[in-house]
């Protein structure tokens, strides 16, 4: 079984990613991490965090001579910033200190993880939850994942997003799509295919910054290159649409998940939502047929259908906001402003990122529990003898 831990607070001395099960022999270098923790780190928007931190990956287990070696992947993410907060997350107890938790946060802020947690967990400063719920966590999600997007490359599997709405403001999806989605958007500030929106989106976050205020919006995740058959339609935890979902409504501020049409299926005729299946030979991942359409954006009955996998991931407005809304403040039970600490206008154009990353988890989590082997070499074989039987069926 493939899977991650993360561990790490946002302004502790570093992050920990941990993936266990990956196949051993996969060509794998920091490089390849740390192109994707930058990729995460860009977008007009962001804060002051970005230009403080430049994330990079340690590999402390599980890699060898630039290839992995079947035993779990440790990797260290240190925080640049931790030089500024050791005195605030100091571990050690503070004994006689008559301040030991400086900047403690009381004024817990409404849409963040403060107050409930605090109540869950029992304590009289929020930072002991804000510290772990920040999204500055999702950097060591990115760490894992980029190594199962790596994993999906050998195979020819692709995974780009691009922004689609932010602000209020929707961005054209082009037609045809760019071949290669990420070099297209990662040119673009707020990492959109339409120029003109993203001059308007611009605007739109510098006029939110000013009323300090937030924004958030929609990107597209797109995964092309899979196969028919990964997932499953005999159990409701084996099938893949519904993993993704969890996996994509775990993402910090995150509020909804649709794939292909989504909600706009529940709008249409049958006629106007399904996609027709026509022969289609020489496409052996698909089983020698195609669909006319991609309305179903990839998945039918909890299974990849071959088509690329469409999914829309909506981000609510940050939850810090620079003219702070009203709240309680835990330690008088007194009205207050809620607390603001720096924060970004935006992470929309992050989310893209973040998003890619999970649908990479689950795309390689499901490739290993439908292929199997302990070696890449192990896994291509089943792949490759696994396409040879669908083209068969058809064919035969």
């Amino acid at each position: 079984m493939l899977r991650f831990t993360t561990a790490g607070e946002s302004h502790g001395p570093g992050l920990v990613s941990v993936l266990e099960g990956m196949v051993a022999g996969l060509p794998l270098v920091a490089e390849d991490v740390n192109r994707e923790l930058a990729r995460r780190q860009q977008g007009y928007g962001r804060g002051r965090r970005m230009q403080i931190e430049r994330d990079e990956i340690e590999f402390v287990s599980g890699v060898r001579a630039g290839q992995t070696i079947g035993s779990p992947i440790a990797m260290l993410i240190r925080n640049r910033d931790w030089k500024n907060w050791q005195d605030i997350m100091d571990p050690a107890p503070r004994e006689g200190d008559p301040d030991p938790r400086r900047r403690a946060v009381t004024r817990v802020r409404p849409g963040h993880a403060d107050l409930t947690g605090l109540l869950k967990y029992d304590r009289d400063d929020a930072r002991d939850v804000l510290e772990r719920a920040s999204a500055r966590e999702t950097t060591a999600r990115v760490a894992a994942a980029a190594i199962c997007r790596r994993f999906l490359m050998d195979f020819g599997v692709r995974i780009g997003s691009h922004v689609v709405h932010l602000g209020g403001i929707d961005a054209r999806r082009p037609d045809p799509m760019p071949d290669d989605i990420n070099a297209a958007a990662d040119g673009s500030q707020v990492r959109m295919l339409d120029a003109q929106a993203e001059a308007s989106v611009i605007a739109c976050i510098d006029e939110a910054k000013a009323a300090g205020n937030t924004l958030g919006g929609i990107c597209e995740v797109v995964a092309d290159g899979l196969p028919a058959g990964l997932g499953s339609h005999v159990s409701w935890d084996r099938k893949l649409d519904g993993r993704l979902g969890a996996a994509l409504m775990s993402i910090p501020a995150v509020k909804g998940v649709e794939i292909g049409l989504g909600f706009e299926t529940s709008r249409r005729l049958g006629s106007e939502v399904h996609d027709e299946i026509v022969p289609a030979p020489g496409n052996p991942r698909m089983g020698n047929v195609r669909r006319k359409t991609n309305r179903a954006g990839g998945t039918e009955g909890g299974m990849t259908t071959g088509e690329p996998l469409v999914v829309r991931v909506a981000m609510k407005p940050i939850s810090t906001l620079m003219r702070p809304l009203g709240t309680v403040d835990v330690a008088t039970g007194e009205e207050a402003r809620a607390t603001a600490e720096r924060s970004d206008v935006t992470a929309v154009p992050a989310m893209g990122v973040i998003a890619e990353a999970m649908v990479a988890f689950v795309l390689a989590q499901a490739w290993l529990e439908k292929f199997g082997g302990d070696s890449l070499d192990e896994t291509r074989r089943n792949v490759n003898g696994y396409l040879a039987r669908i083209d068969e069926r058809i064919h035969g």
